[in-house]
C-alpha cells in the first residue's frame, strides 16, 4: 500500500446536522480518505519495472561511461605514439632529405669529374697520335742516318741507337776533332752536315754532349781549357754551330759538357779513353729529358 502525497484532512461536518448524520458524514469521509491514500497493485508494478528498467539503464550507461573514459585514456595514448611516429618520419624525412642533397652534390662531382676525364682522354688520345706520327718520324730518321753514315757505322767510328724516346748518335773524337782540338775537322764538318739534312725537319730538342776522358789538361792546352769541362763544353757548342749552318734551328738546340763524368768504357788503358772521348747527339721530345734506355736497334760495331 502507498498513501497518497495529497491532503489527508478531511472536511469539517456541517455543524447544522442532526447527531446521527453527522456520524454518516464522517464515516463516508474516512472511507473517501482512505480511499485516496491507497494504490492500485497493477500501478505498483508498473512503477516498480520502471524503477529497475532505469536503474538497468543507468547501469549501462554507467559502464558505457567507463567504457568511454577507458577508450578515450586509450586514444590519448595512440594520440601521444602517433604524434611521436610523425615527429620520427619528420626526422627520417629531414635525413633523407640531406642525404639526397649529398647525392645530388656527388652526382654533379662525378659528372664534372667525367667531363674533365673525358677532355683528358680526348687530349691525351691527340698526343698519342701525334706521339705516333713522331714515331715513324723517327724511324725515318733512324734509317735514314744509317744509310748517309753508313762507312762510319761499319768502321765502328759512329754508332746510331734507337732510344725509347728518341735518338743517339755517338760520334769518336777522331770523327771530328784533333787530338786537344776544340775544331772541327774537315771530316767531322762533312760528317755533321749529313747529320744536319735529317734533323733540320724534326720535332725533338736536339741535346749536343761533349765527353772526355779522365787525363788531366796540361800545357798550352790547359790555358784554354783548364779542365775537361770546358774542353767537353767548346767540342759541344762547336758542333752546335755547325748544325745550325746546316739548317737546324737554334730554338731545339742546346750544348752541354758532362767532362769525364759519363764514361762508357774504364780510363785505365788508351782503347778505354778513346771511347769516352765522344760527342753525342740526342733527339729527345721537346718537353722530356734524354732517355737512357734502349728500345730499339743499335747500328755500331
Amino acid at each position: 500500500m502507498k498513501r497518497s502525497t495529497g491532503s489527508s484532512s478531511p472536511p469539517p461536518p456541517p455543524t447544522d446536522l442532526p447527531r446521527t448524520s453527522r456520524r454518516a458524514f464522517g464515516f463516508t469521509a474516512a472511507l473517501a480518505l482512505l480511499a485516496a491514500g491507497c494504490v492500485l497493485p497493477g500501478t505498483h508494478e508498473a512503477v516498480l519495472d520502471e524503477r529497475d528498467r532505469l536503474a538497468a539503464e543507468s547501469k549501462r550507461l554507467g559502464e558505457r561511461v567507463t567504457l568511454l573514459e577507458a577508450s578515450n585514456e586509450s586514444f590519448s595514448g595512440e594520440r601521444v605514439e602517433l604524434i611521436g611516429q610523425v615527429e620520427d618520419l619528420r626526422e627520417a624525412r629531414e635525413k633523407l632529405e640531406g642525404e639526397r642533397e649529398a647525392l645530388e652534390t656527388q652526382v654533379a662531382e662525378l659528372a664534372a669529374r667525367r667531363q674533365q676525364l673525358e677532355t683528358d682522354l680526348a687530349t691525351r688520345d691527340a698526343q698519342v697520335e701525334e706521339e705516333q706520327v713522331e714515331v715513324g718520324r723517327l724511324r725515318e730518321t733512324y734509317d735514314a742516318l744509317v744509310v748517309d753514315l753508313q762507312a762510319e757505322v761499319a768502321a765502328g767510328r759512329i754508332e746510331i741507337e734507337r732510344l725509347r724516346e728518341g735518338i743517339r748518335v755517338k760520334l769518336a773524337q777522331e770523327v771530328l776533332f784533333p787530338k786537344g782540338s776544340a775544331i772541327v775537322s774537315a771530316e767531322g764538318r762533312d760528317v755533321l752536315r749529313r747529320v744536319a739534312g735529317r734533323l733540320e725537319g724534326g720535332a725533338h730538342r736536339v741535346e749536343v754532349q761533349g765527353h772526355t776522358d779522365d787525363l788531366v789538361i796540361r800545357g798550352r792546352l790547359a790555358r784554354r781549357y783548364p779542365t775537361n769541362w770546358e774542353l767537353g763544353g767548346a767540342r759541344a757548342a762547336a758542333v752546335v754551330r755547325i748544325l745550325e749552318s746546316g739548317g737546324v734551328s737554334g730554338d731545339r738546340m742546346r750544348a752541354v759538357s758532362y767532362g769525364s763524368h759519363e764514361p762508357v768504357a774504364p780510363n785505365r788503358d788508351a782503347a778505354g779513353r778513346a771511347r769516352n772521348r765522344r760527342i753525342e747527339i740526342r733527339l729527345i721530345p721537346l718537353e722530356g729529358e734524354p732517355a737512357g734506355e734502349q728500345a730499339g736497334r743499335t747500328a755500331g760495331p
